[in-house]
């Protein structure tokens, strides 16, 4: 992807099912557990980039210890910094990070904090071990406020309104409710249920009680991905499932997806259930973790990225008059790249059987080492365009330069960054094709998407009926959405759908492709863009595709795309939620 978009964090969770020192028997060290549970985190890295947390679990402590270690980090490179962190723990400390339970997290901060406070995993403590509680997970929520209002109103002093927080403190508020019930403890389950059927938005927890008990909790749509592994040593859960694959080295359907709605519960003595938790619900699977999010080693993500490329080709051969003689294809590195793949095989196809071929290559080269501290704006400006190298030699005068994005967002990196260098190569005309289609809406589940003006489709929407002399319309849903915030959120529709629904696809891409255009480009520009039928075709168990179509999988959805319209219109520059 060519713009920095932050995204979903990553969560690890590793029981072994024997005492610790029998793993250091078989495998020759005390460790074992520890150094899995960072394979399981290395394995996420692009999941976090802001913060990252390890906590290991004792079961049996001694009097006069913890039994507990933690670490966290939000260094410049937060992961290895940890990873050097608990190393150095383990050598000052002959029991540390060499327990039965570990709960690790990456951190993608889409909003909030940057310190060590908003780092995972968060701690209840408590001298009773079957009340202290030890949290990590990958969420958004879209009614903070509402739940923050609930907690309070039930006597709790919120000391942060995070979402991490709030949900901490509605897992403890549960746990103590269900400690102190007449009748007994009947499981975490219960638990899990009191407190996330109050949420609204997408969430994988995973957590542990000091006593050993274990859980991991999906929402109901299954917005959010996490996969489970279990065998006779041990039992991991994780939010891409080849981590769990390179730890343990097993088969992709060793790995299973974990139910959403279903309570993945492990118990102090090992044992594993699924428990019904939360009602059912419609699945809507984040399609964006398949497009761009979630790395492509997991087989089924590699093989529907290829088929995304493969969808796009026949828009490919349009746009270029099927004159592949002097087509050129390329692709924006890196996430594009399997997609790249499918697309080519698909071209290649077809030129063979005419007794032809086509160019390919790398034409745009990322230097992820470059910076610039420059104070001048210009100055800057003119630098950070040469964030990317281009491939020279390749294109020859006259051709069609396609090349691959897996999305577009705010266009901003293309526009400033990659179509000028891309320029200088001397093509007739540059067409760039997005593996996904247009991203039309604020995102809520995790994506920090969470304003309407960072979106350069709706900035397209503004110019085209700015053009047509129909702002009007946009007024009205201004009016209509100002009137259904004062509603609940269940009451509400999202509003600016029937402002899209005014404006042809051909018109609004046309748009977007002079809102890419930089200044002084000399090649012709075109734009292209994945349907949202054909994604559907290529991603089928992924129907999370709000952010193109509007159709949000909660009602808290649809609240926070009239509060990003509201915002947009009284020129607040705040989150939707």
């Amino acid at each position: 992807m060519s713009d920095d978009l932050k995204h979903e964090c990553g969560v690890a969770l590793l029981r072994l099912r024997g005492p610790a020192a029998r793993y250091g028997q078989e495998h020759g060290t005390r460790a074992y557990g520890f150094r899995k549970a960072a394979l399981m985190l290395e394995k996420q890295h692009n999941r976090g980039q802001d913060g990252a947390g390890l906590a290991c679990l004792h079961l049996h402590p001694g009097q006069g210890r913890p039994c507990y270690d933690l670490e966290k980090s939000v260094a410049p490179l937060p992961l290895a910094d940890l990873l050097a962190r608990c190393g150095r723990r383990l050598t000052e400390d002959p029991e540390a990070f060499r327990g039965e339970l570990f709960l690790g997290h990456l951190r993608y901060a889409t909003f909030g904090r940057h310190d060590l406070g908003a780092c995972h995993p968060f701690v209840r403590d408590s001298a009773f071990l079957d009340r202290l509680l030890l949290f990590a997970g990958n969420f958004n929520l879209t009614d903070t406020r509402e739940l923050a209002d609930w907690l309070a109103a039930s006597g709790h002093h919120l000391p942060s309104l995070a979402d991490g927080a709030v949900i901490l403190q509605c897992l403890t508020h549960a746990l103590e409710q269900e400690r102190t019930r007449p009748g007994g403890f009947r499981g975490m389950a219960h638990v899990l249920r009191e407190a996330a059927s109050r949420f609204d938005g997408a969430f994988v927890l995973c957590g542990a009680l000091g006593d050993g008990t274990a859980f991991a909790l999906r929402d109901a749509h299954g917005i959010r991905p996490a996969y489970w592994y279990q065998d006779d040593a041990v039992v991991a859960v994780a939010s891409e499932r080849p981590a769990i694959q390179a730890a343990f080295d097993v088969a992709s359907e060793d790995v299973r997806e974990l139910p959403p709605g279903k309570a993945f519960l492990i118990a102090p003595d090992g044992a594993v259930a699924l428990e019904d938790c939360l009602d059912p619900a419609p699945r809507r699977a984040c399609v964006f973790e398949r497009i761009y999010f979630s790395r492509a080693n997991d087989a089924d993500i590699h093989a529907e990225r290829k088929r995304l490329g493969h969808a796009l080709a026949p828009q490919v051969v349009r746009a270029v008059g099927g004159d592949l003689e002097h087509l050129f294809l390329s692709y924006i590195p890196n996430s594009a790249q399997v997609c790249f793949h499918g697309l080519l095989e698909t071209l290649l196809g077809a030129a063979a059987t005419e007794g032809r071929t086509v160019r390919f290559g790398q034409v745009a080269v990322k230097d992820a080492k470059f910076r610039t501290f420059i104070a001048d704006e210009e100055a800057r400006k003119d630098l950070a365009m040469h964030v990317y190298d281009v491939t020279y030699g390749l294109v020859r005068p006259g051709d069609t330069l396609v090349v691959l994005d897996d999305s577009i967002v705010r266009g901003t990196t293309m526009r400033d960054a990659i179509l000028p260098i891309l320029d200088r190569l001397g093509p007739k005309e540059i067409v760039v094709a997005s593996s996904a289609p247009p991203i039309l809406y604020p995102d809520c589940y995790g994506i920090d998407m969470a304003t309407l003006d960072e979106l350069v489709a709706f900035n397209a929407l503004e110019d085209v009926l700015r053009a047509t002399d129909r702002l009007g319309l946009l007024q009205a849903a201004y009016a209509e959405a100002k009137r259904q915030l004062d509603l609940p959120a269940a009451e509400q529709t999202n509003v600016l759908c029937t402002v899209y629904a005014e404006v042809s696809r051909e018109a609004l891409i046309a748009a977007i492709a002079e809102r890419l255009r930089p200044a002084g480009l000399r090649a012709n520009l075109r734009v292209l863009f994945q349907t949202v039928a054909d994604l559907r075709r290529c991603c089928p168990n992924h129907t999370g595709d709000w952010y193109f179509t509007g159709d949000y999988p909660t009602p808290g959805g649809n609240r926070v795309v009239n509060r990003a319209l509201v915002n947009h219109m009284e020129h607040r520059h705040e989150r939707a939620y």
